[in-house]
């Protein structure tokens, strides 16, 4: 929608001018990519998922919320995933209770309510210390949850955000909230905050090894809690192309998956100075070059499951990987 241009060499974060973006471009394909969100449901999905990102090339979600209310409206049966508001960005993060309370009601109780710290780039465009980060987050993540349950108004005393009037207005979602799913990259910190609240993990970008790696993480972080993880509090994100062949697949896909890797994600600090703790940060080192990132041939992609291809059948309706 708004990609670097051909002369600008710099990264696709922060910095990459505004005058690349095309406003003509980005209303046909908004409104493209909207029909084919609700066609998914007319197809029999599950579910679909809208995220947030700022201040990038590719990213052209600030706000998922707007989205996932058209959604909520147009849609009559699927789950609406966003994964997720990024609650340090959000002063105060009460506005994302009640965002996410609005979408819940319209869409009669299939919001899937998802938070994130927020990436690393996103503390230099916001003018945040990322060294805040986790305790923005947390702190955030209560005031959040105790709107949705407590009677209000309440009196809200953090350390960063103080309301002597809380209140989630008169928008009620389901008892006691939704659903809450924490996208990460690998943090123990947050698999562990996780755990403890029985709420659902999903990794990224990463190979099928550091995947499995940070799920066996999240087991034992469940385990400590006292109990067993769900299969339905693991989530992997992954690109997947559908076309008549794998090869057809590769033909297609692998110039953008490309394009992406190499041109869209590089020259970006993933984990700005304070942003990751040193226990997470150690765990993360032997992971880095498992991360999309840092990868450079093909037979990588399929070994890692970067990517997946579906094969379509003959009845339009079934699938197979």
């Amino acid at each position: 929608m708004a990609t670097p241009a051909a002369d600008y060499a710099g990264p696709a974060w922060v910095t990459c001018p505004n005058s690349n973006y095309e406003p003509g471009r980005g209303h046909q394909l908004y409104n493209r990519y909207l029909d084919e969100l609700v066609y998914a449901e007319e197809l029999g999905f599950d579910g679909v998922c809208v995220n947030e990102h700022h201040a990038n090339a590719y990213g052209n979600m600030p706000s998922p919320n707007l989205i996932a209310s058209i959604l909520a409206r147009q849609t009559k049966r699927c789950k609406i995933a966003v994964v997720g508001n990024a609650l340090p960005l959000y002063n105060p993060p009460l506005r994302v209770a009640e965002e996410f309370a609005m979408i819940d009601v319209i869409s009669g109780g299939r919001l899937i309510a998802g938070m994130v710290v927020g990436g690393g780039p996103e503390y230099y465009s916001n003018g945040l210390n990322p060294a805040e980060a986790r305790e923005r987050f947390y702190e955030a993540h209560d005031l959040i949850v105790q709107a949705w349950t407590q009677p209000g108004p309440f009196t809200f005393n953090g350390k960063y955000y103080k309301l002597r009037y809380a209140n989630r207005g008169r928008h009620r979602c389901r008892h006691p909230h939704p659903p809450i799913w924490i996208p990460g990259a690998g943090s123990l910190e947050t698999m562990e905050f996780v755990a403890k609240r029985r709420y659902a993990y999903m990794g990224f970008h990463t190979s099928t090894t550091v995947f499995k790696r940070n799920l066996d993480f999240f087991r034992e972080a469940c385990e400590k809690q006292g109990y067993t993880a769900d299969p339905r509090q693991m989530g992997w994100l992954a690109p997947i192309y559908v076309a008549e062949t794998d090869a057809q697949a590769r033909q297609e896909y692998e110039p953008h998956f490309w394009y992406f890797a190499k041109r869209l994600l590089p020259g970006i600090e993933i984990s700005p100075p304070g942003y990751t703790t040193a226990r997470s940060a150690l765990k993360l080192i032997g992971a880095r070059n498992d991360f999309m990132l840092h990868v450079d041939a093909w037979e990588q992609i399929e070994a890692g499951a970067y990517a997946l291809s579906a094969v379509r059948r003959p009845c339009a309706s079934a699938w197979r990987r």
